[in-house]
């Protein structure tokens, strides 16, 4: 496995800054997710990492190697796309071999079989073998996707949303069983998703982009408690984070703009700002209030045998609460 180094990195198309010196570290066995809006360039920098484009300034060192001007073949790095990119006319077993055909690799018939039959049975797709691409469904057939990445030992995954096609059961599933292989064999793993359930719960890094740009990278709890813009604290978390003019609560810092609340960082209690309940959702293991705040709407999280319902009073208070100067930046 390898470790990623991107120094500076700026990629342009026409007129349009895709990336904009980008600077990123991804230690070896790490799973990192790049999270962040569509055009914010996360594609973008897997395409370059992988070498199927060529950045306008800037380095892609893979073990300590600079490799940006070498091909994709040369930095030995695997791709799982969003569609599965399979052979259709090919079983599962001819889907799986397929990249161990090269003659680079000087692999025997056995050899191949064994590899192949490895990689199925850590899939759980070993009895499906025989069966044509086109006969499996979606999970399987992104299954036998992330096999042929798999099945070459590459020194670096590359994953470009691969279950988002996918619906809400299979996801879970997939998001279990990507994170127990990345553990067992120890690879190092760029994964991109607009999907923050996965961000949270597969990273071991998260780097967030934003117009080209990576605006915060830490493990998910850094990211998730000590969020570095408004962007970003918007990024994680459900319900989305609470932000609201700053003046609106006493003793907020004279500089600052926004300020920002999680859910469960709002205080019920007699000590606050008088709110109105609005909407009472039962979550079964959370209630859900949906308060008005003069003019604004907020939401909190309590006790899921909460007695409250719509048109309570109660007084509230942000705890540990976010900054936010006018750009959006944390003070």
């Amino acid at each position: 496995m390898a470790s990623i180094e991107v120094r500076n990195l700026t990629k342009r198309f026409g007129g349009i800054m895709a990336l904009d010196d980008i600077e990123l570290r991804v230690p070896n066995g790490s799973f990192v997710v790049l999270l962040g809006p569509t055009g914010a360039g996360k594609t973008t920098l897997l395409r370059l990492i992988a070498g199927l484009e060529k950045p306008d300034e800037g380095h892609v060192v893979i073990d300590d190697m600079d490799c940006t001007q070498q091909t994709p073949a040369e930095r030995n790095v695997a791709m799982v796309f969003q569609q599965y990119s399979l052979y259709p006319h090919m079983s599962v077993r001819e889907n799986l071999a397929f990249p161990l055909m090269s003659r680079l690799l000087s692999m025997s018939e056995s050899e191949i079989n064994l590899k192949v039959n490895s990689i199925a049975e850590t899939l759980k797709i070993d009895h499906k073998l025989s069966n044509k691409a086109t006969e499996l469904s979606g999970g399987e057939m992104q299954r036998v996707a992330i096999g042929r990445a798999l099945v070459r030992n590459p020194n670096i995954y590359l994953m470009d949303e691969p279950l988002s096609s996918l619906d809400a059961k299979l996801r879970s599933d997939l998001r279990i069983e990507l994170t127990r292989i990345q553990k067992d064999i120890g690879g190092t793993f760029l994964y991109v998703t607009h999907d923050q359930i996965e961000a949270m719960t597969m990273a071991t890094h998260i780097g967030v982009l934003e117009e080209g740009r990576l605006i915060q990278f830490g493990t998910p709890r850094e990211v998730y408690d000590d969020p570095a813009s408004v962007s970003v604290a918007a990024r994680l978390g459900q319900p989305r984070i609470n932000i609201l003019d700053a003046s609106i609560f006493p003793g907020s810092p004279q500089m600052a703009k926004l300020i920002g609340f999680r859910p469960e960082q709002l205080l019920l209690g007699n000590d606050g700002l008088e709110t109105v309940v609005k909407r009472v959702e039962r979550l079964g293991d959370q209630t859900r209030l949906h308060l008005s705040l003069g003019d604004n709407s907020i939401v909190t999280v309590t006790d899921p045998h909460t007695d409250l319902k719509a048109g309570c009073l109660i007084s509230v208070k942000p705890n540990n609460p976010f900054f936010f100067d006018a750009d959006g930046k944390r003070i």
